[in-house]
């Protein structure tokens, strides 16, 4: 029998009767079973915070930011919810006092709702990432409008863009406003969500983006360095633009501080995932792929990568082809993390971890597994770091679960 499972609202729910059980607890989970002296992952624990297999809320996007405090830090996090393909529900938030063993009933964010457009077509928010800004004592949530009609997502290239709102961590928020970028490759598409982004010693921003024009398919990306006072995002500098013209191009980066560098890593639709550098934050160098230290590329499909940085060491969280999920859709679960050489940009093998499972069998039933493509991390404590996510499972009715593992950091 698994251990109990914490939900929502801080009761114990025997994990024995969940429909498809993850293997909870801590685990030193290196791939010989040890954990290596210069190794600082002490362990990694897997929990369920809301059991939507079983329940009626199901949610989707769980993207948290810590809030400074005289103790520990408070979390908050963005989430909504889920009933098709990218078809998403109004944007909510919650907040954990105690570390994540409890969290507050999820309350919508009102500006993060729907809109009725002419035609029967709704404009919704999705993607939202939200992040403590300490000049300011805010929260700036940032996410992009995305567009339904017939109860289904629908796609029109022009006229996606940014939107945010502004909170005070206890349930206040603003009116959503645009983030605008008077830019020639805007006029079809830009969009900043499920994006990693800084916030610099001067209290600006930087911002990485996804864009491109009307007439191209294929987006760019880059950086924005904004000012924001705390009510108003402005775009200062753009940098250097890097395009791959293959399917919609470069989507979804995100930005790691590391070193005095900024480094980004990059969807794409080639079956790699990028990196890039830029000292400054604007001045990115030629993207190259994600590759392990013997040099082999890493095999991915459309799917987001994040950091995580901890001291001296740096760490990317993806998913990739392996031995087992060929027939998991893009590939995403399970989820990995592995150690980043810094030097040489390449990942080194030996440091791969698995940080979520795979919940199914792919080869009996792919349609059933549970993917998990849309993720964050966020660096709670010096001695721990986290990645959330929604499970995604159209076969089972969407209902997944909301899952978080924490890592474990020791001296190294």
């Amino acid at each position: 029998m698994l251990g109990p499972v914490r939900t929502r609202r801080g009761f114990l729910l025997d994990a024995a009767r969940l429909s498809a059980p993850l293997l909870l607890g801590a685990g030193r989970l290196g791939r010989c079973g040890e954990r290596d002296r210069d190794d600082p992952v002490e362990r990694i624990d897997r929990e369920v915070l809301w059991n939507g297999r079983a329940e009626e809320d199901v949610w989707f996007h769980p993207r948290p930011c810590t809030l400074p405090g005289p103790g520990e830090p408070s979390v908050l996090m963005t989430l909504q919810s889920i009933s098709g393909s990218d078809y998403y529900g109004q944007v909510h938030w919650t907040r954990s006092d105690d570390l994540g063993r409890t969290w507050s009933e999820p309350e919508p964010i009102a500006a993060l709702g729907r809109r009725a457009l002419e035609g029967g077509v709704q404009e919704g928010i999705c993607d939202v990432v939200p992040q403590h800004h300490p000049r300011s004592g805010t929260v700036l949530a940032i996410g992009h409008n995305v567009y339904y009609a017939g109860g289904r997502l629908t796609q029109p290239y022009g006229d996606r863009h940014p939107w945010y709102v502004v909170g005070d961590g206890r349930g206040g928020w603003s009116e959503r406003r645009r983030l605008e970028w008077d830019h020639p490759d805007t006029s079809g598409i830009y969009t900043c969500g499920c994006a990693e982004r800084l916030v610099l010693e001067d209290g600006d921003l930087l911002i990485p983006v996804s864009h491109g024009p009307r007439q191209r398919r294929d987006r760019a990306v880059t950086s924005l360095r904004c000012a924001f006072d705390g009510e108003t995002v402005t775009v200062l500098e753009s940098g250097r633009g890097l395009r791959l013209p293959v399917g919609r191009g470069l989507l979804e980066p995100s930005l790691v501080r590391f070193g005095g560098e900024v480094r980004m890593t990059i969807r794409a639709e080639d079956g790699r995932g990028y990196h890039s550098l830029a000292e400054d934050g604007l001045a990115w160098s030629d993207i190259a792929p994600w590759r392990w230290d013997d040099g082999e590329e890493l095999v991915m499909s459309t799917t987001q990568q994040h950091w995580l940085a901890r001291g001296e060491h740096l760490y990317l969280v993806y998913t990739r082809k392996d031995d087992r999920n060929e027939r998991v859709m893009r590939y995403r679960a399970p989820l990995y993390m592995a150690a980043v050489d810094p030097d040489a940009v390449h990942l080194v093998r030996e440091s791969e971890r698995v940080l979520l499972p795979l919940r199914g069998d792919p080869a009996e039933a792919p349609e059933h597994v549970a993917r998990m493509g849309n993720f964050h991390t966020l660096a709670v404590r010096d001695d721990e770091s986290w990645v959330t996510v929604g499970e995604s499972r159209p076969a089972s009715g969407w209902k997944g679960d909301l899952l978080l593992a924490r890592i474990r950091w020791g001296s190294s």
